[in-house]
């Protein structure tokens, strides 16, 4: 479980994709062999204070100059997976989403308009040598996204306490195989039940996203930083998935007072976070 810092990092979520060596061309499948059999690798905490460590100088630097070769690391059933980090390629797509966090006035004061089309140039060039990249981790600030919940079950669920020294954990991971069937449920479910909604869209998104991946993949949300946020208690008795499966299940039974109640002990359970993020 990562350390507790005296340095509380940002409020970050995580939903991560671990995919076999096999998955990796060499050279790149080499490198990632002899980085996994390291004792010493970096935790997210040290990825994101990194990150925070090149918005310090002026002017700030909002994107890595080069990319990184770390990644997290787990194993399964025997089989080693690896979720490369990729922060440069993950800064230059955070920062084309800032205009929708933040005023513009707001925007120019954190990062100045110069640096931000500089680093939309670098991207734009890059890009066209790698028309084909994406992220092996997406992150959310202040929130779980609902759609994230829908690719996992209850079952899946792994909880920590933490003790002295040790944040709480809280995550969940499935096989790529029953994230990618539980989307195409969701899906199904939500488009009988309505004609459009953002749910929708996100899952569209998030589904055409793990298909870009190796089928025998893992799939990992992690609350990160949020567990800092959340109020006393109620981390041990967060089960959204289990809220978000129970309402996808009423829609499909056209149980809409059902569908109505799961959804309303998501808003209420994630209300004090919305508070907090509107505070700061």
């Amino acid at each position: 479980m990562p350390k507790v810092s005296s340095v509380i990092v940002p409020y970050a979520t995580y939903l991560r994709v671990y995919e076999p060596l096999a998955a990796f061309p060499e050279p790149e499948r080499g490198h990632w062999a002899r980085y996994a059999r390291r004792s010493d690798r970096p935790s997210y905490q040290d990825e994101l204070r990194r990150s925070l460590a090149d918005l310090a100088p002026t002017p700030p630097v909002p994107v890595p100059v080069h990319e990184s070769d770390d990644a997290f690391v787990l194993e399964a059933d025997g089989v080693v997976c690896v979720c490369p980090w990729r922060t440069r390629l993950r800064g230059w797509q955070a920062l084309g989403e800032l205009a929708e966090d933040f005023p513009l006035p707001v925007l120019d004061a954190l990062l100045p308009p110069v640096v931000r089309h500089q680093a939309t140039r670098d991207y734009e060039r890059w890009l066209s040598g790698h028309p084909d990249a994406r992220p092996w981790i997406r992150t959310a600030t202040w929130h779980v996204p609902i759609n994230w919940f829908v690719l996992f079950e209850d079952g899946e669920r792994e909880y920590g306490k933490g003790s002295a020294g040790e944040a709480p954990v809280l995550r969940y991971r499935t096989p790529m195989v029953q994230a990618r069937r539980r989307v195409a449920r969701g899906l199904r479910a939500l488009r009988d039940a309505m004609e459009e909604s953002l749910l929708i869209d996100g899952l569209v998104d998030v589904g055409r996203w793990l298909e870009e991946f190796h089928p025998r993949s893992l799939v990992e949300l992690d609350y990160g930083g949020l567990v800092h946020a959340l109020p006393a208690g109620s981390l041990e008795g967060d089960h959204s998935a289990a809220d978000v499966a129970e309402g996808i299940g009423a829609l499909r039974r056209g149980d809409e007072e059902g569908a109505g109640a799961a959804y309303g002990r998501l808003v209420e359970r994630w209300r004090a976070v919305r508070d907090l993020r509107s505070a700061n």
